[in-house]
């Protein structure tokens, strides 16, 4: 016969990781009356935090009679993994004052962890002071923890002296290291480390991969990931494949991601949630975005990072229609929508001018899913209700709003002023912006131009001063174009030497049959201090529109021309890309700083409201 204790174990080990089972499970202990027999609590609140039920395990810790270092290790061991890290404080503070226990290496761990995950460099500290007074100093298990804390607040360099204090040092620490100096952008540091290690295997390789391309070094990730496989690592894990598929979508390398897309395919990964995840925003960002539809349909099961991906995407294309047929399927599936999913959906609201829409979404995220919006999804409700001519509202939302507004909110604004021509709140607008001392190329030609419109030459030459101060530059505009397995990069006013003759003769001609169909160039984003037609020569020479001359010059008839552009598309260049489908028949897709560009026959996917 099982002891009481044995008894305990087995039932709940029976449970598994259903959460059914182990409520089950609790129950029969309940009515055996085992249920706070030593080591029941601590067991069931393991069990329930493995199935994400924290609210369950809370109460299994608060009805024990008992509280001893292993249930509170249990307790913070799950809320340290869950969506509430921060509930590690009062837990502890419980401990140390109710309780008056003092942690153990797994206690530690734990709070490290909770500390990584809030990004608490200030809690993290004062663990690492009392680790290092405690009988537990010498645990590695504390100190890897320690390590990825200290990567995960941004500071990579006091990991290293951690590091550096252990010996001999696992594959976990040297994993987690590198994983921390590429994320933060020491990437040189991460490689070095990394050249070190002994016997790299793909853990290692995926730290480095993923941590390359968080920094936004996507070609340096893309590179290593073909070292990767040059040295023949054997792939037997889904994560290394996401990572890479994530870069090629940051470059919207459209050919790389689909020989991706083959590469998980053969290797038998493509049921794999993350990978499908990956490769909707692959398709998405690349702008195809009926592959990223197609993948997304074949995910067999789905979290909210699968719907939000895809809303998102639906969004950007200005597809507003099929982002909120996604929602109300994701709804009925039972899928809780998160902050992200509602900034996908207002943004669907704003580049579509469904303002009353906008308002109901945004009244139900707090009335009916309980989330508090934050000021991403203020600034993406704003930015609705200024494009659409609400100005007055949205001034109003900007200044009531329970956060301070920052460039993002006040540019959004501005940049709405100006396209409804509204001089008077321009002015106020652009003022409460230069007193927050921008910090953005954009947002300073933005401040500048509105001013200069505005005959506000004093305030022209403070935004100049700022600019020169801190050596803030306009940045260059360049677009990206990939014909066939050939991609070319342009910058506004940079014609290749290889194809120089070719494009300005394709350009020029292409101006005297818009001219005939009643183009007249729009020269008022143009800098003030041009002639006419310097302003016009200046347009004619935009980074886009070189790099669909040579997409039309290099492709074959018909195909779809994809181009990724760093700055937003001027208003010129848009009315510009639409006579060229027009006048070519050719599909058009720009992938501009905001959104994507759908042009043909004449039209924009856009509706205008861009």
């Amino acid at each position: 016969m099982l002891s009481p204790a044995a008894a305990v174990v087995a039932a709940v080990r029976a449970a598994g990781g259903s959460p059914t089972a182990v409520r089950r499970a609790h129950a029969r202990l309940l009515k055996d009356g085992l249920a706070l027999h030593p080591p029941a609590p601590s067991l069931l609140v393991s069990a329930y935090a493995k199935c994400r039920l924290l609210p369950d395990a809370r109460r299994v810790f608060d009805e024990s009679p008992r509280r001893d270092l292993h249930l509170y290790s249990s307790l913070l061991a799950a809320v340290s993994n869950s969506d509430a890290p921060y509930l590690v404080l009062p837990i502890i503070r419980r401990m140390l004052s109710a309780d008056a226990l003092q942690p153990d290496h797994f206690v530690l761990a734990s709070i490290a962890s909770a500390s990584a995950r809030l990004r608490s460099l200030s809690l993290g500290k004062q663990l690492h002071g009392h680790f290092v007074a405690s009988p537990y100093s010498g645990d590695d298990v504390v100190k890897s923890s320690l390590i990825d804390m200290y990567c995960k607040c941004g500071f990579p360099d006091d990991a290293r002296k951690v590091f550096d204090g252990m010996s001999p040092k696992n594959s976990v620490v040297w994993t987690a290291l590198v994983s921390g100096y590429a994320s933060n952008g020491y990437t040189d540091e991460a490689l070095e480390l990394f050249r070190s290690m002994p016997g790299r295997g793909l853990f290692a390789w995926t730290a480095l991969v993923s941590g390359f391309v968080r920094a936004g070094e996507s070609v340096s990730a893309l590179e290593l990931f073909l070292e990767m496989r040059r040295d023949a690592v054997t792939i037997d894990d889904a994560f290394v494949l996401s990572s890479v598929t994530g870069g090629a979508a940051d470059l919207a390398a459209l050919v790389l991601g689909r020989q991706l897309h083959g590469l998980s395919m053969r290797l038998g990964f493509l049921s794999s949630m993350m990978v499908g995840n990956a490769l909707v925003d692959m398709y998405s960002k690349c702008s195809d975005i009926h592959s990223a539809r197609e993948v997304f349909e074949e995910i067999t099961v789905r979290d909210i990072i699968s719907w939000t991906t895809m809303i998102v995407g639906e969004a950007q294309h200005g597809r507003a229609g099929e982002a909120f047929a996604l929602y109300d399927r994701m709804i009925l599936a039972g899928v809780k929508p998160n902050e992200v999913t509602f900034v996908g959906l207002i943004y669907a609201c704003s580049h579509a001018g469904l303002v009353q829409k906008g308002r109901q979404l945004f009244d139900s995220v707090k009335r009916e899913y309980d989330i508090n919006p934050g000021l991403q999804l203020y600034t993406c409700y704003l930015d609705l209700l200024s494009r659409s001519g609400h100005l007055s509202e949205a001034e109003e939302l900007i200044t009531t709003m329970p956060y301070e507004p920052d460039e993002a909110a006040w540019g959004a604004l501005l940049s709405a002023c100006k396209k409804h021509n509204n001089a008077e709140m321009c002015v106020r607008v652009a003022d409460n912006l230069l007193e927050l001392g921008p910090k953005y190329p954009s947002t300073c030609v933005l401040l500048s131009n509105v001013y200069a419109v505005n005959g506000k030459w004093g305030s022209v030459s403070t935004v100049r001063k700022l600019m020169a101060n801190m050596k803030i530059n306009k940045e260059p505009g360049y677009s990206w174009v990939e014909v066939g397995r050939e991609s070319r990069l342009f910058h506004a006013g940079e014609v290749p030497v290889d194809m120089r003759e070719e494009i300005l003769v394709f350009l020029e001609e292409l101006v005297l049959e818009m001219r005939r169909r009643g183009y007249v160039p729009d020269t008022s984003s143009v800098m003030h201090d041009l002639e006419e037609h310097e302003k016009e020569h200046h347009l004619f020479l935009h980074s886009e529109r070189l790099a669909v001359a040579f997409g039309i010059l290099k492709s074959l008839p018909g195909s779809v021309i994809r181009v990724v552009k760093n700055l937003r598309v001027c208003g010129d260049c848009h009315v510009v890309m639409k006579l060229i489908s027009e006048i070519f028949q050719r599909k058009i897709i720009v992938r501009d700083a905001t959104r994507f560009h759908h042009f043909e026959g004449g039209k924009c996917s856009c509706g205008e409201f861009w």
